[in-house]
């Protein structure tokens, strides 16, 4: 069951819930809900990623996992994990479905500020409504290709 404990009901309910499994000695699960990106910033990403991959000539794929994660992203995405088989360290890269709404702002304006610093590919901003439209056109109509 989920709790916003922000609304004072819930949280006493919460509280009565949490004191009743910690006198029956259960097992329990306890996490926290962070508020994940919208399906709008998600769309945006799609198309900005894809608008760099036709200006540049690479795939949606290479440009989500070179460019956006590891190149300006790395704190955000690249995780180093040890591998129980050969204990060997081994590079594993976030989903970006694990960020929240913050988290997905920032990886975005950095992607975007480096993409026109470096890469000289100026993608629009969110509220460059009719920039981002024409970016959504053009990444839609070569999807196929990316």
């Amino acid at each position: 069951m989920l709790y916003d404990l922000t609304n004072d009901l819930q949280a006493e309910n919460f509280k009565k819930r949490c004191n009743m499994l910690f006198k029956k000695k259960c097992i329990v699960e306890l996490t926290e809900k962070k508020p994940q990106r919208t399906l709008r910033q998600n769309a945006y990403l799609h198309a900005a990623l894809g608008y760099f991959g036709l200006q540049t000539g690479y795939r949606l794929d290479e440009v989500k996992d070179w460019y956006f994660k590891e190149t300006c992203n790395p704190d955000l995405f690249v995780r180093r994990v040890t591998d129980v088989i050969t204990g060997t360290e081994r590079k594993v890269l976030r989903s970006s479905s694990e960020l929240d709404t913050e988290q997905m702002t920032l990886a975005i304006e950095r992607f975007r500020n480096w993409a026109a610093d470096v890469a000289g590919v100026y993608i629009p901003s969110p509220d460059e409504h009719r920039l981002v439209e024409q970016m959504e056109m053009e990444a839609q109509r070569a999807r196929l290709y990316l």
